[in-house]
């Protein structure tokens, strides 16, 4: 543990949590049942009060103390700014340690990305996004890997996901329209390609695709986008029941396939009832054995436990996603999560950190929701380990303009023409 006072950081043994409190009158006692190492020595040089009830040491010293304390060989390290908070330096070595582990090609282990995952101070979530940003510089540069989405059919879908608003359980005032034609993609194709866009993917609010007239338009679409060379043709069509159907979209010229988990195991019911889980992994081992590339990854801040961000993020690693999307929750009103209560940003861009360390080579993508639930921070999640960025308005929201993304990246010294492909993960 450290104190910090005037200036100085003070290591106090890791037995002790100590907490300075400028604003407290100097008016308590150490009392004895708490005199551990290191105590005997504050109480001498100045006047402290215990919180039995959180273990804390709220300790008053003048000038005269603090030199006393550096004689003694405490507080080597100066700092630049006065800090009123405990800063445990046990936490930052682990940080490090485990950064330098990632980066020499270890993987991180459950419990010790559950530590992470419950990181709760400012300075050591900061320590966490650094090393999260070296091992993203590490595996995949400063390239940016930036796709787009249509909205190939929107509204009216069978399922209940109860963040979403283009179902038709809830009476959201989203667009309704069936299957688009062609000339929208096109449009859509060609955006993208003068924005240095890699990807774009047609995305149908259904429960799935079959075989059938359905399919056939949708090979077609896909065909059209390989065929005109712009951008990679990618689509996220819903569960997919037949290896048969995968094996069509990757003989269409389909490279990738959106298909997220959404959430752990665990949590899944707790936000969709008219399929499984089981049923998205089976999707996913369809479209892999089809030799398509995965991009799945799930939504965050829906009441969620830490621990269930955890286990997402360690499925993603089992199914080998080569993109993992990361969505914040944006509460759309008629929806059963209208009230949902943001994350904080900070705890958003842990999240994205911890993602890191545990997928370093895969492609960590920020999604839905990012401008209204980071603001000012977005930027910050490329600091956090994120190497990818949706780009262009989402499904039945409004994103930032391209134009700004692009600034964005260009402020931060980072590129958008990507060109690793997924050779590399």
């Amino acid at each position: 543990m450290h104190f910090t006072a005037s200036g100085f950081i003070l290591p106090i043994p890791e037995c002790s949590m100590f907490r300075w409190d400028p604003d407290r009158n100097a008016n308590g006692n150490v009392t004895p049942q708490h005199e551990f190492l290191g105590l005997e020595t504050l109480r001498r040089l100045g006047h402290g009060a215990i919180d039995q009830a959180h273990n804390h040491v709220n300790v008053h010293m003048d000038i005269e103390a603090h030199f006393c304390l550096l004689r003694c060989g405490w507080g080597k390290d100066r700092v630049s700014t006065m800090i009123a908070e405990l800063v445990d330096a046990g936490n930052h070595t682990r940080i490090s340690e485990l950064t330098v582990g990632v980066l020499g090609g270890e993987e991180i282990s459950r419990p010790q990305a559950l530590a992470l995952f419950d990181l709760e101070s400012a300075a050591d979530i900061f320590d966490l996004m650094a090393g999260a940003n070296r091992i993203r510089e590490h595996f995949k540069g400063n390239k940016i890997h930036l796709c787009s989405i249509v909205n190939a059919k929107a509204g009216a879908c069978s399922e209940n996901c109860s963040f979403c608003a283009q179902s038709s359980f809830y009476q959201t005032g989203s667009p309704k329209y069936g299957f688009v034609d062609p000339e929208p993609v096109r449009d859509a194709a060609e955006e993208a390609h003068r924005n240095g866009v890699t990807a774009v993917g047609l995305v149908a609010a259904w429960r799935g695709l079959n075989e059938g007239p359905m399919l056939d338009e949708v090979c077609e679409r896909i065909r059209e986008l390989a065929v005109g060379g712009k951008t990679r043709p990618d689509a996220s069509l819903g569960l997919i029941k037949s290896q048969r159907v995968a094996d069509r979209l990757k003989e269409a010229g389909l490279e990738c396939y959106g298909h997220n988990l959404e959430s752990s195991k665990r949590f899944f019911p707790s936000h969709c009832t008219t399929h499984t889980y089981e049923e998205r992994l089976q999707t996913i081992g369809h479209l892999k054995k089809a030799g398509i590339k995965i991009c799945s990854g799930g939504i965050i801040g829906m009441g969620e436990t830490r621990e269930d961000r955890c286990d997402l993020a360690f499925a993603l690693k089992e199914v080998g996603a080569n993109v993992v999307p990361i969505n914040i929750l944006n509460p759309i009103k008629g929806t059963p999560f209208e009230n949902v209560p943001p994350l904080p940003p900070l705890e958003i861009l842990k999240t994205i950190a911890c993602f890191r360390f545990i997928l370093p080579r895969r492609e960590i993508m920020i999604a839905g929701g990012r401008t209204v639930n980071l603001r000012d921070m977005q930027s910050m999640v490329f600091t956090a380990g994120a190497s990818a960025l949706m780009v262009g308005n989402y499904l039945t929201t409004l994103n930032q303009s391209v134009e700004k993304d692009l600034q964005m990246l260009k402020d931060l010294g980072l590129d958008p023409r990507w060109d690793h492909g997924f050779d590399n993960q």
